[in-house]
């Protein structure tokens, strides 16, 4: 059975509907428009783990020895997302949606929000401990956002079982300050009307779980990073952190976005002068000399304005420049602020450019690029 596009339903539980009937029981190639490819990806996956729409969701929960596991592992997330959940509850209180916080499994580690607990539906799926991954309760909005790693909408029949497409569900990715997918942020609503606007609600109250995951973690400088022009401030401003010897400590994902030397996930031995194209102790210095926003050259030649600001707590002295040595390398040359960094890097070193380029996380032909072929030995 195939249908053409130019006969599509109009109504978006019709085509739903008809998205199920065509994948779920008739297996047939659905047309364009009617279901999110990655729905009908969940969907086969489902019924190749031996599901069927029609049968009974259980809503187990862990054991208890696994639930206290998942209560240890998870405290630091549930600590940074409880203020930002507090918020969501009172700014879902009259839309019957409410907030669900899960672990990188699936399972459900805090809730808030207007929950009813007359309704069994609801009670169901914010009990503390209840696996809501794809393996249990088949396509969700969770199980889809901890397999996709990218925000989504999945509304009623969009669902793998029949016992669940009373839900709408905007869910989003929690990614942790190393990078790596740590948990879900879910918006849920049952027999609601369809809200697809609290995808970005969702998303943006995730960027600001992440933040507070990042500030968390021990640091003496804290960066915030955007392109030249874009206001600071905002949840959605790049967060790097920085030890007392310019190592960084933590990152959330706009930073890597804009950074892609951090890479999707780790940032261990990395240090600032792999990241900026000066020297690390001028955004000390910046921290110390006011709130302003300063711009920062990339390895890349582009640059990026960033606002550097200091850890008060338990903070050791840092190494310091001079004003005219910090004056003379903003006023130069982004060129020779480079070459001066990596002759620095050779000379440390001791003439070995292979040492010195995997110092800089470049390569050796850069190296012999910027400062020609007389400089150091090769190695």
């Amino acid at each position: 059975m195939s249908v053409s596009s130019s006969t599509l339903p109009a109504s978006r539980l019709s085509r739903i509907a008809q998205a199920r009937q065509l994948a779920l029981h008739d297996a047939a190639p659905l047309p364009g428009g009617l279901v999110e490819p990655w729905i009908v990806r969940s969907w086969q996956r489902c019924l190749a783990q031996g599901q069927r729409p029609g049968e009974r969701v259980a809503f187990e929960s862990v054991s208890a020895q696994a639930m206290r596991q998942t209560s240890e592992a998870n405290h630091t997330l549930v600590q940074a997302a409880r203020p930002i959940l507090k918020q969501l509850g009172h700014t879902l209180a009259d839309t019957r949606y409410f907030a669900v916080l899960t672990n990188h499994d699936g399972v459900v580690v805090d809730v808030d929000g207007p929950i009813d607990r007359n309704d069994q539906r609801a009670t169901a799926i914010t009990r503390v401990g209840v696996d809501l991954s794809e393996r249990s309760v088949g396509t969700t909005a969770i199980g889809a956002a901890l397999r996709e790693l990218q925000p989504v909408w999945l509304h009623r029949g969009e669902h793998f079982y029949n016992d669940t497409s009373v839900y709408s569900c905007a869910g989003t990715p929690l990614f942790g300050p190393d990078g790596r997918c740590i948990g879900m942020l879910d918006l849920t609503g049952i027999e609601a009307p369809e809200r697809p606007e609290l995808s970005h609600l969702a998303l943006h109250s995730a960027y600001a779980i992440e933040n507070a995951l990042v500030l968390q973690r021990p640091h003496q400088l804290l960066l915030r990073l955007n392109w030249s022009g874009r206001p600071l401030g905002e949840d959605a401003d790049g967060l790097l952190t920085l030890d007392a010897d310019g190592r960084v400590t933590a990152a959330n994902r706009t930073a890597r976005q804009l950074l892609p030397q951090l890479g999707l996930a780790g940032h261990d031995d990395l240090h600032s002068r792999d990241l900026f194209a000066l020297p690390f102790e001028m955004l000390f210095d910046a921290a110390r000399h006011g709130n302003s926003a300063i711009e920062v050259p990339l390895w890349s030649g582009l640059r990026l304005q960033v606002q550097a600001s200091l850890n008060a707590r338990g903070m050791p002295p840092v190494p310091r420049m001079s004003m005219h040595m910090a004056s003379a390398a903003t006023m130069r040359p982004l060129k020779e602020v480079e070459s001066d960094l990596i002759r620095k890097a050779v000379e440390e070193a001791r003439g070995n450019v292979a040492q010195a380029a995997r110092a800089l996380g470049i390569s050796r032909a850069t190296v012999y690029r910027k400062l020609g072929n007389g400089n150091g030995k090769r190695g």
